[in-house]
């Protein structure tokens, strides 16, 4: 077995039951285009292929790269060596799907880049630390930034934990599927994407501190006119920015627009 790249954060996952719960969350069919994302030894991939359409594999590591097509003759495989960061997603079909084992120190670079995208995935499963997919997931009350950029953009849900154990070399916390179904409808509609976000990081500028105060020191205006503001869109002055909704963001940037 190849030795995993510490510096590229590679844990090898080999249980079936996982790949093919992983494989269960994307609903992969025989119709399917899938990305997949980081393919390292082909284990999810082999459950992948045996499911789908086509794979197309996007591996940084040269090495396994080269490998990889060999694993699987006959079989509608394309490997390409990129940083999936640098990957055009242009050139995949519509309503192509991403199945991927994540490296952790990535993971909201590839969740912005696929939410971003002109071509967006029509659902992306990943396994990533548990951590991070319970804040992808997460309900008003303990919103950040990550839970809006994702949820704006796709309905968030969970899929299994999966224990360190169960990888080569165990990393230090346990996993979790994320499953991120794009939205059909842009929940956006009129509002800037650029105003909404702008909004949003002045919310969570000092997300300890109560909404008027953190509004109004990260748009550099008056508490009173981040109060007035506030109450335009009828939301307490007193909560904090990881207490609100979506909706509640959007109509507060319509407000201030």
């Amino acid at each position: 077995m190849v030795a995993p790249n510490k510096s590229l954060g590679q844990h090898w996952l080999k249980d079936r039951a996982v790949l093919a719960h992983i494989a269960d969350c994307a609903e992969v069919t025989t119709t399917d285009a899938v990305l997949e994302i980081g393919p390292g030894l082909g284990t999810l991939t082999s459950e992948l292929l045996r499911r789908a359409d086509k794979v197309t594999a996007v591996e940084f590591d040269q090495d396994l790269a080269r490998k990889l097509p060999a694993q699987f003759p006959g079989k509608n495989l394309e490997v390409i060596q990129s940083d999936i960061l640098a990957f055009d997603l242009s050139s995949q079909p519509l309503g192509y799907k991403v199945v991927a084992n994540v490296p952790y120190y990535i993971t909201s670079k590839i969740v912005q880049l696929l939410m971003t995208s002109d071509n967006k995935p029509s659902v992306a499963v990943l396994l990533i630390q548990k951590e991070v997919a319970e804040r992808l997931a997460a309900k008003p009350g303990d919103m950040s930034i990550l839970a809006i950029s994702a949820q704006l953009f796709a309905e968030v849900s969970l899929g299994d934990v999966v224990p360190a154990v169960l990888f080569t070399p165990p990393p230090k916390v346990d996993s979790q599927v994320v499953i991120l179904k794009t939205r059909k409808e842009n929940l956006l509609g009129d509002v800037s994407e650029k105003l909404f976000f702008t909004l949003v990081k002045a919310g969570f500028s000092a997300k300890r501190k109560k909404l008027r105060s953190s509004i109004a020191g990260g748009l550099h205006i008056s508490k009173e006119s981040a109060e007035a503001l506030l109450a335009s869109a009828g939301i307490s002055a007193d909560v904090r920015a990881q207490d609100l909704s979506i909706q509640q963001w959007l109509d507060l940037a319509r407000k201030y627009s």
